[in-house]
């Protein structure tokens, strides 16, 4: 049996442009091609973009999912390790879960004590977070290939300590402007615009991106699902919001 590349992209979530891009650059090739150029794939292709899509859960780039796909290891062994690494991820996102439970208790706690200010752990309010980082997103390798290599290289290049420290930053300035969203703030405010100017410069320690690739990366936090989830973590709709200030900022500073 063959599906088209319009049932694969409804099956599987992914966008028929990413699956002609796996094509293009021999990741996954469908099983053949009709006369009238559409793409047509089988159950092995099935299972190769099973693989690929939960190798790019676990943060693997295309490149290297490529080389792990074209090592011929047996595919159940290759699956078993992924098994294992989610099992990870679900004891992660069950620290989570433990970590907004907490903080629920402590702030009804606080309600009903008339004292709103105070976490007995403020540092608590952090564990099990594991902040997305825009380099790795498929949108921004598949439009600028060059300047995600870039970024993949100068993350590799973090320490275990830098990694953590970042991602407390990027959680910090997510809380931030999620105060400001909740007060109404509006997005071409100064104050949310300085938070703009400080996530700008954080994704320019990876890589450089002009006013249509900002204003890209801030589409893809809205429309992709994983990255959206963690936004939504801190406050709903929380996404579109930096998404609408993201664009305030590349208009005015990137314009």
């Amino acid at each position: 049996m063959a599906w088209s590349i319009a049932d694969v992209a409804r099956m599987s979530g992914v966008t028929s442009r990413t699956l002609r891009h796996y094509d293009d650059i021999g990741l996954l090739p469908p099983a053949w091609i009709g006369s009238n150029g559409h793409r047509h794939y089988e159950e092995d292709d099935l299972l190769r973009l099973q693989q690929i899509l939960l190798m790019r859960e676990l943060g693997l780039g295309l490149r290297e999912i490529r080389a792990v796909l074209e090592s011929q290891v047996d595919r159940v062994a290759v699956l078993r390790e992924h098994h294992q690494r989610l099992l990870g991820e679900q004891e992660r996102l069950e620290k989570l879960a433990r970590t907004v439970g907490r903080t629920i208790a402590e702030l009804e706690e606080n309600k009903e004590k008339n004292d709103m200010a105070k976490i007995n752990r403020p540092e608590n309010l952090f564990e099990g977070f594991e902040t997305s980082d825009p380099e790795t997103d498929a949108e921004v390798q598949e439009r600028w290939p060059e300047a995600w290599e870039e970024s993949r290289q100068a993350v590799e290049a973090m320490t275990a300590e830098d990694t953590e420290r970042w991602q407390r930053e990027v959680t910090a300035q997510m809380i931030r402007l999620a105060e400001f969203m909740v007060a109404g703030t509006p997005v071409a405010d100064p104050a949310v615009q300085a938070e703009m100017h400080d996530h700008y410069q954080g994704v320019c320690r990876f890589w450089t991106p002009n006013a249509d690739a900002y204003k890209g990366l801030g589409q893809t936090y809205v429309d992709d699902p994983q990255f959206r989830a963690n936004y939504d973590k801190i406050a709903d709709g929380l996404a579109v919001y930096q998404r609408d200030a993201m664009v305030v900022y590349a208009d005015t500073r990137l314009g």
